[in-house]
């Protein structure tokens, strides 16, 4: 029997993250721009809540504590792969500490500026995509020695996908009829056996089109290394499914030139994702999530009739 005293302390609460708690933040810690307007950016993201302060900073604060590991990660390794890679991406300006009845480590950035990179955004699919190719391309050469190994800060992204094979075939044993069982199992399993045998490289880790920024309709900075590390680079060729189709999609694999194992692990990547948001209470996502395992489920009949 477990006694009281053993059991887990509980979360840290985290109070609203708001306009007020940032201003009173600002004020406490970094009071030379107390005076700067706070507001909410447009799209704030899932992990972290994030704010403009006047008009050339932002401020992030992590929504959980699962998410605080982001926080010094980026402020260590951002500087050092910036000049590395051939877009922008986020500086960190500050750190703040844990106060004003938030639990949490949270961050000052440079704000950048553009849009996110919703496909409609986009004047060249085509061209966004050997742009983006090519950014990856010189993430996963920088340097890895030091890096953080794929793990729980990474939410598993850049380790072996047998880390979610439970999950995944809880998921299509749950979704039953509603998805073709005997296909999404197939895939799923080539993606698992295609193990990743090289040398860890730098991941990104979420590369999705509210991580990507676009200005006159092309790419021109990637955001949020909350997830990156260092392991297998298959992750980031999920969005060779959820942005990509056809001449685009084939143009980001020949730019990236990639293996036909890592390419059944990132196909793998996107379709874990999608099977487990499929029946999301929010229908935006849940739409997302279908919209995601049609394009795994056509990309693959087309692969297998090549």
């Amino acid at each position: 029997m477990t006694s009281q005293d053993d059991s887990p302390p509980p979360p840290p609460r985290v109070p609203p993250i708001d306009v007020p708690l940032v201003r009173r933040l600002i004020a406490a810690q970094f009071p030379h721009w107390a005076d700067l307007p706070v507001r909410p950016v447009a799209v704030g993201g899932w992990d972290n809540r994030t704010f403009h302060l006047g008009d050339a900073m932002t401020v992030r604060l992590p929504s959980a504590a699962g998410y605080v590991p982001q926080v010094d990660k980026e402020h260590r390794w951002l500087p050092l792969l910036a000049p590395r890679l051939p877009l922008t991406v986020p500086t960190p300006l500050a750190r703040g500490e844990p106060g004003e009845s938030y639990p949490f480590p949270w961050s000052v950035y440079r704000w950048i500026d553009g849009e996110t990179a919703r496909v409609e955004r986009i004047a060249d699919l085509t061209g966004f995509a050997r742009t983006l190719a090519g950014f990856l391309a010189a993430l996963h050469r920088a340097e890895p020695a030091g890096g953080p190994p794929a793990g729980a800060h990474s939410a598993f992204r850049g380790a072996s996908l047998t880390t979610y094979d439970g999950e995944t075939r809880r998921a299509v044993e749950a979704l039953g009829d509603r998805i073709p069982v005997g296909t999404v199992t197939e895939i799923w399993a080539r993606a698992v056996l295609a193990t990743w045998a090289g040398p860890p490289v730098w991941f990104h880790g979420d590369v999705a089109w509210g991580n990507l920024l676009v200005r006159d309709g092309r790419l021109a900075a990637v955001i949020d290394f909350g997830c990156c590390g260092t392991g297998d680079p298959a992750c980031d060729l999920a969005v060779a499914w959820t942005m990509l189709s056809g001449a685009s999609r084939a143009a980001f694999r020949a730019a990236l030139a990639v293996d036909d194992d890592t390419w059944a692990r990132g196909r793998g990547w996107v379709l874990w994702k999608a099977l487990i948001t499929l029946d999301h209470p929010d229908p935006v996502r849940a739409a997302e999530a279908r919209h995601t395992l049609d394009a795994v489920l056509g990309e693959y009949a087309e692969s297998v009739t090549r």
